[in-house]
């Protein structure tokens, strides 16, 4: 599964292949309520065709009107705004008066979108910076906190993974979370020691070790941005692993299993001289309660939790699994508030 900027970019490499025109459209600015983040990425063919989001639906249509009312005209990047006006903001559905600010680009050769995918499909994280002026293009490494970037001159777009998520185990379950994870922008590695589980795993995308877990994760030197998933219910695997991961800036560190199972884990994990703080980081029974019960909607509810702490949401505690479980149904059969 590829992530939505990476399914922009391949299908407009592909387009151009093909001997049509196309535009790169991206996000640069909101302000007030808007769809789409800065950075979302639609790209538009010259029939109309398009891939990808930039609003939701209301400016797509108008990009999409003009481009087969009037074809397409550009032959260096432009500025447009959507939503100034009260008008234009009933007319294109933006809620709440919120603007938004697009930057379209016409792509060509010198747009170096092939080059751009050749370096993402070797997990590099790129800076792409595109000359206003001109429409020349510039690939550099990017670091992974850098954020979009706009001046008078130029545009700058961070493309790659941006996050990483380490997952212990190459069960089943760890299919599903891999390949959603890798559709969210993350740089996903699936590590286990344990032959007859990684025999036949063959799953694109997603980097296989068969490191010990715990040596796996100092080498890794996990930070703000990455995940770390014990998966494998295995004491002798997760828990080495688990300690090294709480000692680490890691923004979220989970392990699955049992409430009861979860309770003797943090109790081993004492024995490691953890803090109380660095216990407390540990998020298990992993995932928020949705009432999932296969692997798929496990992997639901996991990265439901995991998403929730990368973007600083305090879930309610009857959310979580451990507490949720604990309570009674109330008499509509739907879970206390």
């Amino acid at each position: 599964m590829d992530s939505i900027d990476l399914d922009v970019l391949k299908t407009s490499a592909q387009w151009l292949r093909e001997g049509h025109r196309c535009e790169l459209v991206t996000v640069i600015k909101t302000w007030g309520s808007s769809p789409r983040p800065e950075g979302a990425m639609l790209a538009i063919r010259d029939d109309g065709r398009v891939v990808g989001s930039v609003s939701g639906g209301c400016v797509e249509d108008d990009l999409i009107d003009a481009v087969r009312r009037n074809g397409m005209q550009r032959d260096r990047p432009e500025i447009v705004t959507y939503g100034i006006t009260a008008e234009q903001a009933h007319r294109f559905g933006l809620p709440c008066g919120g603007t938004i600010q697009l930057a379209i680009e016409p792509l060509a050769a010198h747009s170096r979108i092939d080059a751009l995918l050749e370096r993402l499909a070797r997990r590099e994280l790129v800076a792409r910076r595109v000359d206003l002026a001109t429409g020349e293009v510039r690939l550099d490494v990017a670091s992974p906190g850098m954020q979009l970037q706009v001046s008078d001159a130029a545009l700058t777009t961070i493309h790659g993974p941006r996050w990483r998520l380490l997952i212990i185990g190459a069960g089943q379950l760890s299919r599903f979370l891999g390949q959603i994870a890798v559709g969210m922008d993350y740089h996903v590695t699936v590590c286990d020691p344990r032959e007859e589980y990684t025999a036949d795993w063959n799953e694109a995308g997603i980097e296989l070790s068969s490191e010990m877990p715990d040596d796996l994760v100092i080498a890794i030197r996990p930070d703000s941005r990455t995940a770390v998933l014990a998966l494998t219910h295995d004491p002798k695997l997760d828990d080495l692993a688990l300690m090294e991961a709480l000692r680490s800036d890691a923004f979220y560190v989970g392990a699955i299993g049992s409430r009861v199972n979860n309770a003797r884990r943090r109790e081993r994990l004492k024995e490691f001289d953890l803090t109380d703080a660095q216990l407390t980081r540990l998020h298990g029974p992993v995932g928020l309660y949705i009432g999932s019960k296969t692997p798929a909607e496990i992997a639901v509810s996991i990265l439901a939790e995991m998403t929730a702490v990368k973007n600083g949401i305090v879930v309610p505690a009857e959310m979580k699994v451990a507490v949720a479980k604990a309570q009674p149904p109330s008499f509509d059969g739907c879970l206390l508030d």
